[in-house]
């Protein structure tokens, strides 16, 4: 069993990505995390159903190591029950705009009141700030605000990533900055609010762009999936399909310039360090092209591997489930979930430690697995558990 939070209580009212992985990682690492969501289930459950019930793939993924319990929080009877299970809690976990949290009584204000020492982690699309603090956002409004997807794609078309990496990075982000407040708590006995928002984690993210940019304004158009700060870095064709490559630094070009049998480029002005190189991206790259398209990809990339150079086949979802390193690398874990075809591949912990197991062993719980367990841990009895079903509460 993971035990490295043994002893702690998470409460989780998130939804979608940011906060339940939060949760989530907690879980992994020995937390108690219960995920509330409202009677039936809550929304983000049925995106992109994979079961026989509707539960999706994201669900499945976000919500290991947890238990689950259906809750009208916005009910009388249901902010009665909140306000129990924070007496017991250690952590709060709501990604949600501050107005709604102070509404629904899970502002900081609020739970401190009920217990001192708790800690509330948050997450917004855009701030406690500004016009936009109570702006409900996902992923794909980060992203845009960043100039992440101005700089991708092409010139008047911009393109947005289509995995969700704002809202994964910004999850990784809140599990940090809780353990972070969980240790100054250790020490002080007291809680605080962890704050985390989409746009400022898509912020981070494109900052070296960002700094560039205010630096020496020079208004860099995008080049698909060509890099403009290293060359020859594209994806390449190939016989029977593609490859990325990225040629970074002095030493690689070299090993690059002798694998392509241009040795003459190693004293052209031209190419003589990564920002000449990334000005003259198109000349390299075709070169590259040419290249690539007289090998297949698995010619191409052992040359590429003898001659160490950066490269790696452009895989669909199924071909990386299938490659032999995806599958060596034993990331993906295997974890049954119920009215699934077959057993559906849980991304691991995204970190390991060398003394302490950390690992997915638990799946995601079905709609209110858990309430009855949970509510009669708090005292309620049989009948009134009954009592509270009946009148939608749960």
């Amino acid at each position: 069993m993971n035990a490295l939070l043994k002893g702690i209580r998470v409460l989780d009212f998130g939804r979608y990505i940011a906060g339940p992985y939060c949760a989530s990682l907690l879980g992994q690492m020995g937390a108690e995390v219960i995920r509330i969501e409202r009677p039936g289930g809550s929304e983000d459950r049925f995106i992109m159903p994979v079961t026989e019930t509707g539960d999706g793939g994201m669900y499945l993924q976000v919500n290991v190591h947890k238990k689950g319990m259906t809750l009208d929080i916005a009910s009388t009877e249901g902010k009665r029950i909140v306000r129990h299970l924070v007496e017991t809690a250690d952590v709060i976990i709501a990604n949600m705009p501050d107005k709604t949290l102070r509404v629904l009584g899970l502002d900081y204000e609020t739970l401190k009141a009920i217990k001192s020492d708790i800690i509330l982690t948050t997450n917004t699309a855009f701030g406690t700030k500004g016009a936009f603090a109570n702006r409900i956002g996902f992923d794909g409004m980060a992203q845009a605000m960043s100039g992440a997807n101005f700089f991708s794609g092409r010139p008047g078309q911009p393109v947005r990533a289509a995995v969700n990496y704002v809202d994964f990075s910004t999850a990784l982000s809140a599990a940090l900055g809780t353990l972070a407040a969980l240790m100054v708590r250790e020490r002080t006995g007291e809680g605080q609010i962890v704050e985390t928002s989409l746009l400022a984690t898509a912020l981070t993210l494109s900052n070296n762009m960002l700094i560039e940019q205010a630096l020496l304004q020079n208004d860099r158009v995008p080049t698909g999936n060509r890099s403009q700060v290293v060359g020859p870095a594209d994806l390449f064709k190939t016989k029977d399909g593609h490859v990325v490559v990225q040629v970074v630094g002095p030493y690689i070009f070299k090993r690059w310039i002798r694998l392509i049998g241009e040795e003459s480029w190693l004293s052209d002005p031209r190419f003589q360090d990564d920002t000449s190189r990334g000005e003259n991206r198109d000349l390299l790259c075709q070169r590259m092209a040419e290249w690539c398209l007289e090998r297949t990809n698995s010619e191409a990339l052992l040359e590429l591997e003898e001659a160490r150079i950066p490269a790696g086949p452009v895989l669909s979802y199924q071909e990386a489930l299938d490659h032999s390193t995806v599958r060596e690398l034993g990331h993906l874990k295997r974890i049954e979930f119920p009215g699934t075809k077959t057993t559906p591949p849980i991304s691991n912990t995204p970190f390991t430690l060398s003394r302490t197991k950390i690992e997915v062993n638990s799946r995601a719980p079905i709609v209110g697995e858990h309430t009855i367990e949970i509510l009669m841990s708090l005292g309620y009895s049989q009948a009134q558990i009954a009592h509270l079903a009946t009148i939608g509460v749960i």
